[in-house]
């Protein structure tokens, strides 16, 4: 039977991708997005709902769905600091995830990061470590979560440290072998469609670390 998505971080890198492909794809008969404004598309499977998502408990319904795909994710620079980043990377995605579960989904797919560890001298990583920890004790039958490396594609919002970084990926790329494979830059695309491939594939629960590529 046909389910239902539940996506938020529809504007970003890789959420925009992720988009694109669960609106083409017929495992999904809808596509609930989530987020502080509606996509600027229509789409027979699209149903937009208007949250800051900090304000869940005020929606006029539940968030039910079959599975969540979970793509939110910023940057130290861009959320005005260590509590900023925190905020987005950390609270808002478990809260997310709590009304998510809590509306009847079952399923988790969410967006970390290569190197997440508790133990990471850098914070960025610490905290990817503490969303993964934490979502994986919300409740979900089966958690699945990506750790994409430097992500490649146009954003509208400007990283200049990211933009520097995409640039000199090409001669990076050739460096990330063996151990090493995970570090390699990944295009935003390629986490949607390793996202996608899962959720239609993998039937195991729990939590489960994808390191890209796949």
């Amino acid at each position: 039977m046909p389910r239902t998505a539940l996506l938020v971080g529809a504007t970003g890198l890789v959420g925009a991708a992720l988009l694109d492909r669960l609106l083409a794809a017929p495992d999904y008969a809808q596509i609930i997005v989530l987020g502080r404004r509606a996509p600027a598309r229509a789409h027979p499977k699209l149903r937009a709902m208007t949250s800051t998502l900090e304000d869940l408990d005020a929606l006029a319904d539940p968030l039910a769905a079959d599975d969540l795909f979970c793509c939110l994710g910023t940057t130290t620079r861009a959320a005005g600091g260590k509590a900023g980043l925190e905020r987005v990377d950390y609270h808002m995605v478990l809260a997310v995830a709590r009304a998510a579960q809590a509306g009847g989904v079952t399923r988790f797919f969410g967006v970390s990061a290569a190197g997440a560890s508790a133990t990471s001298p850098a914070f960025y990583s610490r905290v990817k470590a503490r969303m993964e920890r934490a979502v994986g004790e919300v409740g979900f039958a089966a958690v699945h979560l990506f750790r994409p490396s430097l992500l490649l594609g146009a954003r509208s919002e400007s990283r200049p440290g990211e933009a520097l970084a995409q640039k000199l990926a090409p001669l990076l790329a050739p460096l990330c072998i063996g151990p090493l494979r995970k570090y390699q830059p990944i295009t935003a695309a390629e986490v949607a469609d390793a996202m996608l491939q899962v959720a239609r594939s993998d039937t195991r629960s729990g939590t489960v670390i994808h390191d890209l590529p796949l």
